[in-house]
């Protein structure tokens, strides 16, 4: 049995912080014991708690909170962890500080495609992690352009709970966000940041309801883009249109309610909301970006367009909402080649580079 440290110091609940409780929940239904540390309070703590995970509070300053560290250290050495695995930037810049003199092992995930910055942070962050893991090759690519030597890096992919039974938002809930009955619904679950480029997804949304008046949009999430975005739709003259729902407790409900899940990312590590899509049935139209190609296979399991390009984003759109025949067909393929993500594969995956790390 292994005992590892999950540490995310993050603020909010996004797709890596679904992504620490999964693998945490994971390793502990192997047998293996999982500790959480987030900030006390937190909706990662929160949730981690309701499923069994026990939570360590941890609220740095910075990446570089000597208070923090040492506090950190001090429950790697009362509990005997084998592994610190940090899932964040700051986090692994905490761990690294952390695991001195320690026996503990420091594990690193690399979740987004953002190249790494030649500088002593990043040193100190990569150069003393025993192992870093990136969520798709594409992101492993990013990462060895960084300086971050290839020996120490494994590719292990973001996994969903494919046992999970998600139904549909009810009509109720629907009509509560201006979703009236008939609806040709497309669904974006993201966070309004810029590297989901919103503005991409708004300006395709104009340009496909175009030609179909009937198509309503939902933009699942909140973000530091927020108002930009919600100026940016009413200027476009979406209004009625497109909706923000900021964040919502039921996205998987409201994604499972669509007939077509988009996209619409610049920079990608893996889209991890594509793969709950494509579980769900629900055929996708999203962006080259990132990895996003190793989860959806143009025209086999989705269809996929530029970054930055609304008017190719809106024609893939139009052609899974006019052509239910081919949405169906990529469906059934996307419901079985998620199957290749499932929580359970990447718990393996993840054990294994523990493995490695303790064997060396």
């Amino acid at each position: 049995m292994l005992t590892v440290l999950h540490v995310d110091t993050e603020r909010g609940w996004r797709g890596g912080q679904r992504q620490v409780l999964w693998l945490a929940a994971g390793m502990q239904a192997a047998g293996h014991r999982a500790i959480i540390v987030a900030r006390r309070g937190n909706e990662l703590a929160r949730r981690a708690v309701s499923v069994g995970v026990d939570v360590v509070p941890c609220t740095p300053r910075g990446e570089l909170d000597v208070w923090s560290a040492w506090s950190l250290r001090r429950e790697i050495v009362r509990l005997g962890a084998d592994i610190v695995h940090a899932h964040t930037a700051h986090a692994a810049a905490l761990a690294a500080l952390a695991r001195t003199r320690t026996r503990a092992k420091v594990v690193v995930a690399r979740r987004v495609d953002f190249p790494l910055r030649r500088n002593i942070g990043t040193r100190l962050k990569y150069d003393r992690a025993d192992a870093v893991i990136a969520i798709s090759r594409d992101v492993a690519d990013v990462v060895t352009a960084g300086g971050i030597d290839p020996h120490r890096l494994h590719i292990v992919p973001d996994g969903i709970d494919l046992s999970r039974r998600v139904a549909p938002a009810s009509r109720e809930t629907l009509r509560s966000l201006g979703i009236d009955e008939g609806a040709e619904l497309v669904v974006q679950v993201a966070a309004l940041v810029i590297h989901k480029d919103p503005l991409s997804f708004l300006r395709a949304m104009r340009l496909a309801s175009r030609q179909r008046p009937m198509l309503r949009a939902l933009m699942v999430g909140d973000g530091p883009l927020r108002e930009h975005v919600q100026a940016e739709a009413s200027r476009l003259g979406l209004d009625g249109i497109v909706r923000l729902t900021g964040f919502r407790h039921d996205a998987d409900e409201l994604l499972a309610a669509a007939a077509v899940a988009t996209l619409s990312s610049v920079k990608e590590g893996l889209g991890s909301v594509l793969l709950d899509a494509m579980a769900f049935g629900i055929p996708v139209a999203a962006t080259r970006a990132g990895g996003i190609p190793e989860v959806v296979i143009d025209g086999e399991t989705g269809l996929l367009s530029p970054p930055g390009d609304p008017q190719a984003m809106a024609d893939n759109v139009v052609r899974l909402l006019g052509d239910r025949a081919l949405a169906a067909t990529l469906t059934a393929q996307a419901s079985e080649r998620v199957k290749l993500f499932s929580v359970e594969k990447m718990v393996e995956g993840t054990l294994a580079v523990y493995a490695s790390v303790l064997e060396r």
